[in-house]
């Protein structure tokens, strides 16, 4: 019973995180949201992460769908506080898309792993589902008269589902090779470092003058599109690799590559620095 109950807590915070996680990058990089946790200075999504567990230790109950659904926007202000005089970025949209999906899990099971599991032990309908369920996880736009999807955080949600249960020793999801690379602004950075992608000289340029791209805008989708299609390839020559070191098939997915990329560039952030990464106010990265 704790058990169960261990698990469903689990799954709602990351539901609530990866509601909320899309556009931590600062105006000025002297002027950030921070966040002080046990001693560490958290900036960028860890700001999140570090927030919403300070508030479960003052006793806010964040995870819980009766709640978040129902919070003023005066809460979640309290709740994402900064301790800097720069407050995270977009407070009223985190807001509004939180609340949303707190209404939508009670009218779905009441919890995460209740609405998840709606679309059986399936990562592709898992997807489906939340985009169906959950308007604010609609990533996609119209490039060359085309439907492009990309789906970031709704396969982060799939990808973080998959990887809680994989600890309870129950993570085997079929379809989970349907997931992509999550395609936000630090991974693509990542590899531009690493060689894997190049920036043209315009973009370049474009980008290192600090110019905003709308959410839709060419240059931001063919970065978002091209780093997806990167991230194929790397895969692909990954299971060739251990095809024929090992003899076996791999089992290397575009999720696992993602959660090395991811903490990679933070890690290296300095000396990728001279790196641009594109900036888009929107949210859905």
């Amino acid at each position: 019973m704790d058990i169960c109950r261990s698990e469903v807590q689990a799954l709602n915070w990351v539901f609530v995180v990866d509601t909320m996680n899309f556009s931590f990058w600062p105006e000025e990089e002297d002027k950030q949201c921070e966040v002080t946790y046990k001693g560490t200075t958290y900036r960028g999504y860890m700001t999140l992460c570090a927030a919403i567990t300070r508030a479960i230790e003052e006793g806010v109950p964040i995870t819980d769908p009766e709640y978040f659904s129902r919070m003023s926007l005066e809460q979640l202000r309290h709740v994402l506080r900064s301790d800097t005089t720069t407050p995270m970025p977009m407070l009223e949209e985190r807001h509004q898309v939180l609340t949303e999906g707190g209404r939508v899990l009670l009218e779905n099971g009441g919890n995460c792993r209740s609405f998840i599991s709606q679309a059986g032990n399936d990562a592709q309908k898992m997807v489906e589902l939340i985009v169906e369920k959950l308007p604010s996880y609609r990533d996609a736009t119209i490039y060359e008269g085309k439907s492009i999807s990309f789906y970031k955080r709704a396969q982060i949600l799939v990808a973080d589902f998959w990887g809680i249960m994989e600890a309870r020793g129950e993570g085997d999801i079929p379809n989970l090779d349907w997931l992509t690379m999550f395609a936000d602004y630090r991974v693509p950075q990542a590899l531009v470092y690493l060689g894997a992608l190049r920036y043209s000289n315009a973009l370049t340029d474009t980008l290192k003058n600090g110019e905003l791209l709308r959410s839709g805008d060419r240059r931001e989708v063919e970065i978002r599109g091209c780093s997806i299609w990167s991230v194929e390839l790397i895969k692909e020559h990954l299971c060739k690799l251990v095809q024929e070191r090992d003899g076996v098939p791999c089992n290397i997915n575009s999720a696992i590559i993602d959660f090395y990329l991811w903490p990679y560039a933070k890690k290296h952030e300095q000396e990728m620095s001279h790196i641009p990464i594109h900036h888009t106010r929107c949210i859905y990265y």
